[in-house]
């Protein structure tokens, strides 16, 4: 109890609530410009926390994490273009909404399955964090070792590529992370005789140019999409009508996002869809589904919402990163000294509470702002792409010169940028690599430890219950798709010998 009411005595800063405000407006913006998103905003501004307090710096990334989901879905509805990919299923009930005059009761219900989505995952952060942390207490470096592995087999489901694709952009990133000197035999490796290198690539350099730059470079290609938007009076809250038709859809979608969420890889943008689909499955009109539906809104907003605190689970708990977006936080916890694990919820469970809590109060403030501001944010999707993007740019080179006053961190930024350019354009998501250079250097650090602890008899591993548990869930999700198809695709043996 005591953590519990210094977190959100430590939330009681007025210069903290003033930050978590101006954040929440900045993460608002970020997801209401489209080509910007919630993992782009918070590797932006990733390098600009450096220099803060642990409680302030991880708040502002949670809550830009948080705010540009929920904004999201204001270009979704008004010019059927989602500022995030999680509300890209907000478009289909969204717009014609908007189409037929009813764009203010479109983004009202928007509002409202937000916060009430959001509120409810965080509920369930706050329980299932530690309860999770606290099963993990026990875990010696061979199940640390076990879980990252498994960790690193989620790479590939998590991107837009193929999984194929997807694991070798992590084995990209896992190699990435081998750059710099040993720590267990303090061996130099990949640094080619720079100094800069010893220490390993940095994260910040890194996420810049892969969400940053790479997007810009995207974007591009798409200076002379033209977009229009629908004309709104006012945002209105949801009728006594419109309450009774989405209060079931907004309960269920916001389970269904916490526990996606919680499932490491997956994220708000699978949250959506399923949350999507399971509305129109359960609804009594589903033949109204992409022409103007309500219960569609709810559900999309509920879930994608939802999976925000559900995705912050794994990353405190386990070091596992749910979401996109939670492997930038990751990394903003490990340059500030933090890790995440079992020991957060003992010796920095104040810490781990303090977040809760501002994400909860993030959660609180969509209400006003969706209500009073969403007619205003909408205006920004008009700025000139071609003022955007250089300032954009600005802000990617200025915030990886910041970190260590290093121009290789500079051109680091631009290589992971083209990198990533490359790979966008060849069917390659970029999130794996750079979840892969994050968890390699755990995976490399537990593997070590492990060994001396064995004494270089590895596979004594497989002897101990949870670490035979989580090498048998990585073959899982590694082989498990492959095997189902090859069971189930296989000829019926009876047709076969009827012909």
């Amino acid at each position: 109890m005591e953590p519990f009411i210094g977190g959100l005595m430590a939330l009681a800063d007025p210069q903290l609530l003033v930050l978590i405000f101006a954040a929440t407006l900045a993460g608002v913006i970020i997801g209401a410009l489209p080509g910007l998103n919630a993992t782009t905003g918070a590797a932006l501004l990733l390098p600009f926390t450096i220099t803060m307090d642990p409680i302030p710096a991880i708040a502002i990334l949670t809550t830009i994490y948080c705010a540009a989901t929920f904004a999201g879905a204001i270009t979704a509805i008004l010019i059927n273009t989602p500022g995030t990919s999680a509300s890209a299923t907000t478009c289909l009930d969204g717009y014609p909404l908007a189409q037929r005059g009813e764009a203010g009761r479109a983004l009202g219900m928007a509002t409202v399955s937000s916060t009430f989505g959001g509120i409810i995952s965080v509920v369930c952060l706050m329980a299932a964090a530690p309860l999770m942390a606290r099963a993990a207490y026990n875990f010696a470096p061979p199940e640390y070792f076990a879980l990252t592995v498994f960790g690193l087999s989620m790479l590939a489901t998590i991107g837009d590529g193929s999984p194929v694709k997807n694991l070798i952009a992590g084995a990209l990133g896992v190699l990435a992370a081998t750059v710099g000197k040993d720590l267990l035999t303090t061996v130099e490796r990949f640094t080619f005789g720079m100094s800069e290198l010893t220490e390993g690539i940095g994260f910040v350099p890194v996420m810049i140019g892969l969400f940053g730059i790479s997007e810009l470079l995207v974007q591009a290609d798409r200076l002379t999409v033209e977009r229009r938007q629908v004309i709104m009076k006012a945002v209105k809250l949801p009728s006594r009508e419109d309450y009774g038709k989405v209060w079931k859809t907004i309960l269920r979608s916001s389970g269904i996002g916490t526990f996606i969420g919680i499932l490491p890889a997956e994220g708000a943008t699978v949250a959506s869809m399923i949350g999507y689909n399971e509305a129109r499955r359960w609804s009594k009109t589903p033949e109204e589904f992409g022409k103007g539906a309500i219960e569609g809104i709810a559900g999309s907003e509920a879930a994608n919402n939802s999976a925000t605190g559900g995705a912050m689970v794994p990353t405190l708990a386990l070091g596992i990163p749910g979401s996109p977006t939670a492997a930038v936080i990751l990394a903003g916890l490990m340059i500030h000294g933090l890790q995440p694990g079992p020991t957060m919820f003992t010796e920095q469970a104040e810490f781990a509470f303090a977040i809760f809590w501002a994400m909860l109060f993030v959660n609180i403030l969509f209400i006003f702002i969706g209500l009073f501001g969403a007619k205003l944010f909408a205006r920004i999707t008009f700025v000139p792409v071609q003022i955007l993007w250089p300032i954009v740019f600005t802000f990617s080179i200025v915030g990886a010169y910041a970190l260590d006053q290093s121009f290789l961190d500079v051109w680091i930024a631009i290589g992971s940028g083209i990198l990533g350019y490359f790979m966008r354009r060849f069917g390659y998501s970029v999130v794996p690599l750079a979840i892969g250079l994050i968890l390699g250097g755990m995976v490399e650090k537990r593997l070590g430890q492990s060994l001396i602890m064995l004494d270089d008899q590895w596979w004594l591993m497989f002897t101990r219950p949870l670490s035979l548990l989580f090498f048998a869930l990585t073959f899982l999700a590694l082989f498990g798709p492959l095997l189902w198809r090859r069971v189930f695709t296989q000829r019926d043996p009876l047709k076969s010998m009827g012909e």
